[in-house]
């Protein structure tokens, strides 16, 4: 099953997407997860924090789901 994750802004970087996920605590953690988890974003390797993330885009977290990035913004 895939977790949507709403938006309200035209992109969300990857580390606060992470936190807005409820994956982390802080924005902090970020780098620490990305180096323990293998994340995929529209089905590509992703370990950048500052990667955005738009409206649509795919997230698969090893152990963790996988996630859709969805946006109020038209």
């Amino acid at each position: 099953m895939t977790t949507k994750v709403a938006i309200q802004t035209e992109y969300i970087t990857l580390g606060q997407f992470l936190k807005l996920a409820n994956l982390i605590d802080s924005g902090g953690m970020a780098k620490w997860f990305l180096e323990e988890h293998a994340i995929t974003v529209n089905g590509e390797q992703e370990n950048r924090r500052g990667k955005k993330l738009r409206n649509g885009d795919s997230i698969l977290i090893e152990g963790k789901g996988s996630f859709t990035v969805t946006s109020g913004i038209e």
